[in-house]
């Protein structure tokens, strides 16, 4: 075979060859939250935060990722005890005994002002990684990206001295002005613009920004729940949070295993969720018409009792004029079983059956005068109309068992 033909043959074989990169991408861990609103359990919760940035890790090393993003929002705060720091550095050392890379830039909890952690700590010393090596790196306003070689990456991030982002981050990323490499990733802490929601935020950037970026991956932080989308050439992806922050984020605890793959010319991003938090969250509605009474609906909620589940129940459907339920007393009752239970009575009293007292009596006018206001109410169908119309009907309910001789205790 002429050389001519070798060379041909061997630039086809190159082309057509597949390369992956794989990264696990993760955010909002906030490591070291207060969480004054759980009281005695705020401590439990900040540990079930570090389980999950542990078992990330666990996931990172399981997986033989090439490289782990934490996009912002590492730690919760820049006040932190340096046995807290020490801790996070332990497990990021478990990363570069594996050979993996890590990169992380600062959030807006954790922002580089002056008081920063990353300031005031060597965080890539005390990880284990040598000033020499690439393995863990923390890009800031000097050091707006990095090379690793290794991975034919480069990743970028324009950080700030403050909080609040000056403009948009993406506004002075110019893949061009980096070294060449197979693949060019982005991070950013921030929101995605949304008209008329996003303009309060401290850092913000458009789709349009990010189509214009040249990136392959773009890596966000802020929000605390998965999702993930395409701007132009550009795949951008928020990971969420590993472990919800606030009891109502049922969209976190999960991170992302993203592949980037190029085979013959063409690139793809592929992305996976996996779940590494313990919360879970579940939704039950029960119907008032199947309960008893106050101590058979705690007996069957205690079924399910889970330390790890947050429980938000509704009492709904049509009520029995003896049914009494305490809300208060519901989930005070059934505080230690559940890492949070919510109990909402939505349940509506029935209005009268069969044929009514004479309008003559007393139980007949009270009746009739009782549900003319409610039909009124209900036709309404505003909201502070609904909730009144929802009172008079426990009005209603209450009357009957008072002038059918029962003991009403208010």
């Amino acid at each position: 075979m002429h050389l001519a033909s070798l060379l041909r043959s061997e630039r086809d074989r190159e082309a057509s060859r597949s390369r992956m990169l794989r990264l696990l991408h993760t955010a909002d861990v906030h490591l070291g939250a207060r969480h004054d609103d759980l009281g005695e359990a705020a401590a439990a919760q900040r540990e079930r935060q570090f389980a999950a940035f542990k078992a990330t890790v666990d996931l990172a090393i399981s997986e033989k990722v090439d490289v782990v993003l934490i996009a912002g929002d590492l730690f919760d705060s820049n006040t932190q005890p340096r046995r807290s720091v020490e801790r996070v550095a332990a497990e990021l050392k478990r990363l570069v005994g594996a050979r993996i890379r890590t990169v992380i830039i600062p959030g807006t909890h954790d922002n580089y002002d002056r008081s920063s952690i990353y300031r005031a700590y060597d965080l890539v010393a005390l990880a284990g990684s040598a000033p020499d090596d690439d393995l863990v790196t923390i890009l800031t306003p000097n050091v707006p990206w990095v090379h690793l070689e290794a991975c034919d990456a480069v990743v970028h991030a324009i950080v700030f001295p403050t909080k609040r982002a000056p403009h948009s981050p993406l506004r002075d990323l110019h893949v061009i002005d980096a070294p060449g490499a197979a693949w060019h990733i982005g991070m950013v802490h921030g929101a995605v613009a949304i008209p008329g929601k996003t303009e309060g935020d401290e850092v913000v950037v458009t789709k349009d920004e990010i189509a214009a970026s040249g990136l392959d991956y773009l890596a966000l932080g802020h929000w605390h729940s998965t999702q993930h989308g395409r701007a132009g050439e550009t795949t951008y992806a928020y990971s969420g949070a590993p472990e919800p922050v606030a009891i109502n984020q049922d969209g976190a605890g999960k991170i992302l295993l993203v592949g980037l793959e190029e085979t013959a010319g063409a690139k793809a991003v592929h992305l996976e969720e996996r779940t590494v938090g313990r919360t879970r969250f579940e939704k039950l509605d029960v119907d008032a018409a199947a309960v008893g009474s106050q101590a058979g609906l705690l007996a069957a909620l205690s079924t399910k009792a889970d330390p790890d589940l947050v429980l938000d129940v509704r009492l709904t459907g049509v009520r029995p004029d003896e049914l009494d339920v305490d809300p208060t007393e519901v989930e005070d009752q059934l505080k230690g079983s559940f890492l949070r239970l919510r109990f909402r009575d939505l349940a509506k009293a029935a209005l009268t059956e069969g044929t009514l007292p004479s309008p003559d009596t007393i139980s007949g006018a009270f009746i009739r005068n009782i549900e003319a206001r409610i039909a009124e109410l209900e036709a309404d169908a505003s909201e502070e109309e609904v909730a009144d119309a929802a009172e008079l009907r426990d009005v209603l309910r209450l009357g009957r068992l008072l002038l059918a001789g029962h003991e009403v205790t208010l």
